[in-house]
């Protein structure tokens, strides 16, 4: 199998990734949610405003739905710590993984303040943020190959 993620007949999904690619997988999702738990500036892109026209219809909309938002995501984030190893997801991690990997590019994909013209003439290895972009790119084809992996059951 090549590298990447599969659909298989039974329902779930093979992993192929490297051993280092499991560890930065595991490593990044325990950054984010240590960022979610205490609810950095950095986690802000995750949390948008729904009526940023009203502040007193934000705040009870932030009341209502923050807790359940943040669990999510903190339940995404565990699920990929808990099966960065795994040979295989079932559908719910798969789904979890997918979530969580959103997640992890767009708060990486802000700090580094990536646009998509960034990517038009190739990331300059002179680029200080060289090495995190490159880490940005290879959560983007992870994400894409799981989108591919999921679609094929539609």
């Amino acid at each position: 199998m090549r590298h990447g993620v599969r659909a298989q007949r039974d329902g779930t999904y093979r992993v192929h990734l490297g051993r280092e690619e499991r560890e930065l997988l595991d490593f990044l999702a325990t950054e984010l949610l240590e960022l979610v738990a205490a609810d950095d500036d950095a986690v802000a892109r995750l949390f948008p405003a729904a009526y940023r026209d009203d502040p007193d219809a934000e705040e009870e909309y932030r009341r209502l739905t923050r807790e359940s938002l943040v669990d999510g995501r903190v339940g995404a984030l565990e699920t990929i710590r808990r099966t960065a190893t795994a040979e295989q997801l079932t559908q719910g991690e798969a789904d979890a993984w997918l979530g969580a990997l959103n997640d992890l590019r767009l708060v990486l994909g802000e700090r580094l303040g990536v646009t998509e013209d960034l990517y038009e003439d190739g990331i300059d290895p002179q680029d200080p943020r060289a090495a995190q972009l490159s880490v940005y790119g290879w959560l983007t084809w992870l994400q894409a190959e799981l989108i591919d992996a999921l679609a094929s059951r539609l």
